[in-house]
């Protein structure tokens, strides 16, 4: 297959067969093969490696970094904003050759594998085109509004952001259908149809895959899936709506009509940010109530008197006192499986998450916001303000992957941490050097000790105690170097601790 296949050939030439397998499954990599690898790679290999994350960096950063230094003059008063704008070109221009790359791929075969009645493009030709359509339109809205800042264009400012409008309504044409989209299961289609799925007319189909988002149940995965997308697309139509407004107050702000502020023009922005903040807040706080009705104990709120319900005053149907949980008291949750109470509560942790991480994004942006605005008003302090934070973040996980590439060594698997019969571990040689090795006394004495003779007993009469006195050591030869108790010596104490350790 891959030989029957030029691109698949060229690719396998390139990088062979376990490179044809990562590419085409990439979780199938074991990080320890791939560390082993990493590890065994040259230094030119590895510096390749790094500068293609520095490369990436700078294509990133390049463009905020021109601006700032055409703000602060740092190209002269009369640079052109064309040219410090070529970074955008380039990245617009790479972009233009991805959606024409993909719409002369042409549709995607289907897989043998999947039946014809099941099989749907993933990337339809209409939806290629309409992609490349709306880039144009963007890239077409840079172009005008950057020669509208050197004068070299001759509409106004309402033609220059004509395209960015433009831009604006396909969004809301892509996100309004699904926005009104039904959630049905399939029992209710066939309910309605009165007939069964499979007896659906290919109008009827279309017609349920327009308007309909068909799931299984109320209850399940894809249900909730569809729920996600519905909200997703009601929260973009929001902001399309904020975007659409903010970029008309700064066209008319650009056009002269309005003498207002920079700060009253970026109203929009302030009011977006805290609706998210707000939104992400409520869905927390719904799911936090949701999680305490099911298990009140996850939150302390069982054992609380004050939330204590009690059968005190419960009146009947007929009015008679009653301690029946009908009379008025609700019954208590079903208790939950530990499972369940661990899902629970990662669910909860989850969205507390979501709201922190959120929050706390939205405070960085307004942070950036308005100290652009600031330079707007005519703040004197430098441009490189604005994007340090970027800067600062860019430079620390560039530190961290040069640490990471160029720390990484080699770990030999079969070598011995110690061997009695060699010092190589230890950085000497291989064989025992006899001369340089130290003297050890081979005549070791033992302490005088006392000792009862046994046949007498301790204390009986006649007895005697022995003291057992070790025999002289033999002086070693004046030419021998000093006996050396390796025993008592402190890298011996050391190594001892050492081996302590490894064991």
């Amino acid at each position: 297959e891959v030989l029957s296949d030029p691109h698949k050939k060229e690719t396998y030439d390139a990088i062979g067969a376990r490179g044809m397998k990562w590419v085409e499954e990439p979780f199938s990599i074991d990080p320890q093969d791939l560390a082993t690898n990493f590890s065994k790679s040259s230094v030119i290999d590895r510096s390749k490696i790094f500068a293609i994350f520095v490369a990436v960096a700078v294509s990133i950063l390049l463009l905020p970094i021109f601006i700032c230094l055409h703000l602060d003059g740092a190209f002269g008063e009369n640079a052109s904003w064309f040219a410090t704008f070529i970074p955008l070109w380039i990245w617009d221009g790479f972009l233009v050759f991805y959606h024409v790359r993909l719409i002369m791929m042409g549709p995607i075969e289907r897989p043998e594998h999947i039946p014809e009645e099941e099989w749907s493009d993933p990337l339809p030709m209409p939806k290629r085109y309409m992609s490349l359509f709306r880039f144009c339109l963007l890239a077409l809205f840079e172009i005008f509004a950057t020669l509208k800042l050197d004068d070299s264009f001759g509409g106004s400012w309402f033609m220059a952001f004509l395209p960015y409008y433009l831009w604006e309504l396909t969004s809301i044409y892509k996100k309004w259908p699904i926005t009104k989209m039904k959630i049905v299961t399939i029992t209710d289609l066939e309910s309605a149809f009165g007939k069964t799925s499979a007896d659906f007319t290919e109008e009827e189909k279309e017609a349920i895959k327009d308007g309909y988002a068909v799931v299984s149940s109320l209850e399940g995965e894809d249900f909730d899936e569809a729920v996600r997308a519905k909200t997703a697309a009601r929260q973009e139509l929001i902001k399309s709506a904020f975007r659409f407004i903010f970029s008309l107050f700064v066209l008319l702000q650009l056009a002269g009509s309005f003498t207002l502020s920079w700060w009253f023009v970026f109203l929009p922005v302030w009011v977006i940010s805290v609706l998210v903040c707000l939104h992400n807040y409520q869905t927390f706080a719904q799911v936090q109530k949701k999680a305490a009705e099911k298990d009140p104990t996850l939150f302390g709120i069982e054992g609380d008197p004050l939330n204590a319900s009690t059968d005190y005053g419960a009146v009947g149907v007929d009015g008679t006192a009653t301690t029946d949980a009908a009379g008025g008291r609700t019954s208590p949750p079903t208790p939950l499986t530990e499972d369940e109470r661990e899902n629970l509560k990662a669910e909860v942790m989850v969205h507390a998450s979501n709201l922190c991480t959120k929050c706390c994004s939205q405070g960085f942006l307004l942070v950036l916001v308005c100290l652009f605005v600031a330079k707007l008003q005519g703040a004197t302090f430098s441009s490189f303000w604005i994007i340090s934070p970027f800067l600062l973040v860019a430079g620390i996980i560039l530190c961290c992957l040069g640490l990471a590439i160029f720390g990484i060594s080699e770990n030999p698997e079969d070598a011995e941490l110690f061997n009695t019969t060699t010092t190589a571990a230890f950085g000497g040689d291989t064989k025992p050097d006899s001369a340089n090795a130290p003297i050890i006394p081979t005549n070791y004495a033992p302490p005088p000790t006392d000792e009862v003779d046994p046949e007498l007993g301790e204390g009986g009469e006649g007895a005697t105690t022995q003291t057992t006195t070790a025999p002289e050591a033999e002086k070693p030869a004046e030419s021998a170097a000093a006996p050396v108790d390796l025993l008592d010596t402190v890298p011996s104490k050391e190594l001892a601790a050492d081996m302590a350790d490894l064991d």
